[in-house]
């Protein structure tokens, strides 16, 4: 064949294996970059997933559990457009709603628990005051008469205590009143509610009452307040009653270790937010007196505040009771018909000569009930500026002491009156 003729024939099936050969090799380029395109999914994928279940998840969790924090962004952002992406955030979401469902159910368990434990501590609270009660009607003796008092005022402090479990529990406090006190008797009232009263020094420049509907809730939002004050400071409490234009503002002071702002943000977080804060957001161990506070607010409509403007160095709390739970002072008398005790005496005012201890009263129908009369200590001038309740001394007359004993009853008389226990488990104070 000749040589030409080769040449010919071979040309084109040259030139077209040449050009299978660049079509093949831009295959396998295209393929190869496929190839790697794929593996680097594969990859970011997976690290995506274990980003995911390592780091983002869990920092879900906390935050829907309260801690404070960021939830970490995915580390491939392109990721998010994808099918995958998407995948990954209903992962998200599904964490998220299982993990509110269980944590709403763990405190719903929780919160029956409480209120439960704190109805029936309510109910042994509420027999044993009636003991109590019937004992200090029994006896004349003025040293029985004072240790009685002491297991009287721990009784108080532990009904408080059940009284703020019911609260946490989201139900009302328990008790229960049907006539309107003055304001300083609920400040009284809730003073002899603490461990510590005696470091606690009232004044008053209002004049007014607080509806019967609304005295337990102030009460025991007022004595939360004075309790956390009292356990911070080793001084004295002063607590200033404050008529306003439209309310009375129960000014505590306390000469603490005061707060952080962040302290101050997280009491007002709570105080704010009241009912709703979690079981789980408390503490270990557990604060419960700003979040009851703040849910009785919420309840009845007050105000409740913390900040560290006190003069003394320590925090200031206010209660504010607007002018729609109060009533005139004019028309208040306490649950035993008489009229409230002032709170500062005017400066012209005479001590009252002694009087006996115990008189005999009768109902109507006739049965004869013995109580104690007022003591000149609770009217005389001095009154203003020393403690409710009788104090320890080594040398003391029985006069005295049964003069103390009865001014101590007379302030405790302002905080509970008669409870009884009904069939609902209920505490109705008459």
């Amino acid at each position: 064949m000749p040589t030409s003729l080769v040449i010919v024939v071979g040309l084109p099936a040259v030139l077209i294996l040449l050009v299978l050969l660049v079509r093949q090799r831009h295959v396998s380029t295209r393929l190869r970059g496929h190839l790697i395109a794929a593996r680097q999914a594969v990859e970011q994928r997976d690290g995506e997933l274990e980003h995911l279940g390592r780091a983002r998840i869990p920092a879900v969790v906390e935050s829907v559990g309260g801690k404070q924090g960021e939830v970490p962004p995915p580390l491939y952002p392109q990721l998010e457009s994808t099918r995958f992406g998407q995948l990954l955030n209903g992962l998200m979401d599904m964490a998220t709603n299982y993990e509110s469902t269980a944590l709403r159910r763990a405190d719903e368990q929780a919160r029956s628990a409480i209120l439960a434990t704190a109805r029936r501590v309510q109910s042994l609270a509420a027999h044993q005051q009636a003991a109590i009660s019937d004992m200090q009607h029994k006896h004349d003796d003025p040293e029985v008469l004072e240790g009685l008092l002491v297991i009287d005022h721990a009784n108080a402090q532990l009904s408080r205590r059940a009284q703020t479990l019911a609260v946490l529990g989201d139900s009302w406090p328990g008790t229960q009143r049907s006539m309107a006190a003055d304001i300083v008797d609920v400040v009284r009232g809730a003073t002899s509610r603490i461990r510590d009263y005696q470091r606690v020094e009232v004044t008053s420049r209002a004049a007014a009452a607080v509806k019967g509907s609304c005295v337990e809730p102030v009460v025991l939002a007022v004595a939360e307040l004075l309790d956390n004050a009292a356990s911070f400071s080793e001084a004295s409490v002063r607590v200033d009653v404050q008529q306003a234009s439209n309310g009375i503002a129960i000014v505590i002071d306390d000469a603490g270790i005061g707060m952080t702002p962040d302290q101050v943000t997280r009491a007002t977080s709570l105080l704010t937010r009241g009912a709703s804060v979690k079981i789980s957001e408390l503490g270990n161990p557990a604060q419960i007196g700003l979040p009851v506070c703040g849910a009785l607010a919420k309840q009845y409509r007050f105000k409740v505040s913390v900040d560290t403007s006190s003069p003394y160095g320590g925090v200031r709390a206010v209660v504010f009771v607007p002018n729609e739970m109060l009533v005139s002072h004019t028309t208040t008398e306490d649950h035993h018909g008489r009229r409230p005790v002032p709170a500062v005496p005017p400066p012209t005012q005479a001590a009252a000569p002694a009087v006996d201890a115990a008189v005999v009263e009768r109902t109507p129908n006739g049965l004869p009930i013995r109580r104690r009369r007022e003591p000149s200590a609770l009217v005389a001038p001095a009154a203003a500026s020393r403690s409710l309740y009788p104090q320890p001394a080594a040398h003391r007359s029985v006069q005295a002491s049964a003069d103390n004993i009865a001014g101590w009853q007379d302030a405790a008389a302002a905080n509970r009156g008669h409870a009884t226990w009904s069939d609902d488990e209920r505490i109705v104070e008459s």
